[in-house]
C-alpha cells in the first residue's frame, strides 16, 4: 500500500518508544525482553468480549468510491477499444480504458513509456491533486522532467488497468443495459489486461515500448506483456512481484476476497445503488487490513509499534494498540476512495496469475523473453518474495541478477526507498541505451 500511491500508508508516525514499567519476556523482536505498557496502569473496571472504545467520528463511507460517467475527469484520457474476449470464455462487449500521457513521442515512436500500477493504484502516476484527483501522483519520483524516467524525453503511458474503478471498464461501470454491472461483471485475467493495453498501444501508434515498467500486480503485467507480445518490448523492469502466484498467496487472497464477501452490505455485489454508510465498507476495510499486513514486514510493524496502546486507550478495557490503530486507519481510507467489486476482481487476476499457464510452464515462458530486464527484489517482502524474483530473472535470458532494494519496511519498500529504486531504473535506462 507515506506515498500517495492508492495502495500505500499514509505518513503516519508511531509515537516513540518510551520506558515503561514492567516487562513480559520474549514479545520483542529476537525474543527480548521488553517493557509492558499495560503495566501499572489505573484501576480497571473489568471488561468484557463487548467492550471497545467507540471510534472517532466520521463521514459517511459512500457505498463506492468508483469514478463514474459525469465525474471529473482530470487529466484522464478516454480510449474505447470495442469488444473483447475474454480468457475465461466470457466477453465484454465494449471495452474503455481511462489513461493518462506525460512527454511527447518522437517520429520512430521509440520513446514510449507504459507504466503499470499495482492493485489499488490508477492512471495519476504524477502531477499534482485537483479536479478528478484528489491525490496527487503515486509515483512522482519515478515520472516527470529529470525523473529517472524522464518526461522531458519519454512518451510515458499509464493506464487504469482493465477491471479498476477509476475511468477504466470495470465493475462499477455502467453495461450495455445502462445499469452498473456489479455482480455480472465478468471473471478477467492478467492476460485480459494486457490483450487491453495491447490494443491502447495500437490506438496510440506505439509499435514498441522502449520499457514497460510497473510493480506488485503491475508488475505480474509487465511479465505477461513481455511472454504475451515480445517483439513490442524493448525492455522491463518488474520490481516485487512474481511470474506465478504461490499457495501461500493464494490463501492470503482469499482471506481478503472473504471479507468483502461476509459483509452483507455486500449484497453479492449489487450495493451500487446504496446512500453512503451502507455500502460494503466494512468488509473492505478489513479485506484492506488483512492485505496491508502483508506489505509491510514483522519487524517494522514490531519495531515501529510493539505494544504501545493507541493515545489514552486500555487494551485491557477493550481499547486498542497503536498497531491496530493503524490498521484501521488504512481499512477506513482505502473503504473512502475504492470500489469492493474492484477490490475483488483485481485480486482474483492475482489469484490465477501464471506466466507459465498453456505455454509450458513458468520457465518455458520465461524463456521466450526478448527483452532486456531489470528484476528487482524488496530483502524484506513478505509479499511477493526475493525468491520469486531470482525465479524471474534466472528465466530471463535478457535480465541480469536480481537488484535489491535493502529495506526494512517490506513490500512497500518499492515505494518508500524511491531513492534506491530510483537509481536502479535510472541505471538501467543509460544501460539500454546503448546497442545490444
Amino acid at each position: 500500500m507515506t506515498h500517495p500511491d492508492p495502495r500505500t500508508p499514509a505518513p503516519d508516525h508511531a509515537p516513540a518508544r518510551r520506558a515503561m514499567p514492567g516487562a513480559f519476556p520474549g514479545a520483542g523482536a529476537g525474543g527480548a525482553d521488553v517493557p509492558d505498557p499495560l503495566a501499572g496502569r489505573r484501576t480497571r473496571r473489568g471488561a468484557t468480549l463487548g467492550s471497545r472504545r467507540p471510534l472517532p467520528e466520521r463521514p459517511p463511507v459512500p457505498a463506492s468510491a468508483a469514478w463514474r460517467d459525469g465525474d471529473e475527469p482530470g487529466r484522464r484520457q478516454f480510449a474505447d477499444l470495442g469488444p473483447l474476449k475474454l480468457e475465461s470464455g466470457g466477453r465484454l462487449p465494449a471495452v474503455r480504458l481511462a489513461y493518462e500521457t506525460w512527454g511527447e513521442l518522437d517520429e520512430d515512436g521509440g520513446n514510449a513509456v507504459l507504466v503499470l500500477h499495482a492493485l489499488t493504484g490508477d492512471s495519476h502516476v504524477t502531477g499534482d491533486a485537483g479536479p478528478g484527483h484528489p491525490t496527487a501522483g503515486w509515483w512522482q519520483s519515478m515520472v516527470g522532467p529529470g525523473a529517472p524516467i524522464d518526461t522531458d524525453r519519454y512518451f510515458v503511458v499509464a493506464p487504469n488497468v482493465l477491471g479498476g474503478c477509476q475511468g477504466s471498464t470495470g465493475p462499477a461501470s455502467t453495461a450495455p443495459d445502462g445499469e452498473p454491472w456489479g455482480s455480472r461483471f465478468p471473471l478477467l485475467t492478467v492476460r485480459d489486461q494486457v490483450a487491453a493495453e495491447l490494443r491502447l498501444a495500437d490506438l496510440l501508434g506505439v509499435d514498441t515500448w522502449a520499457l514497460v515498467i510497473g510493480a506488485s500486480m503491475g508488475g505480474q503485467r509487465v511479465l505477461e506483456w513481455a511472454a504475451t507480445a515480445p517483439e513490442r518490448v524493448d525492455a522491463i523492469v518488474a520490481i516485487a512481484t512474481c511470474a506465478q502466484t504461490t499457495g501461500d498467496q493464494i490463501a492470503s487472497f482469499h482471506t481478503q476476497l472473504a471479507a468483502v464477501a461476509a459483509d452483507p452490505r455486500y449484497r453479492d455485489g449489487d450495493y451500487y445503488d446504496a446512500p453512503d454508510g451502507e455500502g460494503p465498507h466494512v468488509g473492505l476495510g478489513i479485506a484492506r487490513q488483512i492485505a496491508h499486513q502483508t506489505y509491510r514486514s514483522a519487524r517494522e510493524l514490531d519495531e515501529r509499534f510493539g505494544r504501545i496502546p493507541q493515545g489514552a486507550e486500555d487494551p485491557l478495557e477493550g481499547g486498542r494498540f497503536a498497531v491496530q490503530s493503524y490498521l484501521d486507519h488504512h481499512g477506513d481510507k482505502l473503504a473512502r476512495r475504492f470500489d469492493a467489486n474492484t477490490y475483488v476482481t483485481l485480486t482474483r487476476t492475482m489469484i490465477t496469475h501464471d506466466l507459465g499457464r498453456d505455454r509450458g510452464g513458468v520457465e518455458a515462458a520465461l524463456a521466450h523473453v526478448t527483452a532486456r530486464a531489470l528484476v528487482v527484489a524488496v530483502d524484506s517482502d513478505r509479499l511477493f518474495t526475493p525468491a520469486q524474483s531470482e525465479r524471474v530473472a534466472a528465466g530471463i535470458p535478457g535480465a541480469g541478477p536480481v537488484r535489491y532494494v535493502r529495506s526494512d519496511y517490506g513490500h512497500d519498500g518499492f515505494l518508500i526507498e524511491e531513492d534506491q529504486v530510483g537509481r536502479l531504473v535510472a541505471d538501467f535506462l543509460r544501460t539500454s541505451d546503448q546497442p545490444r
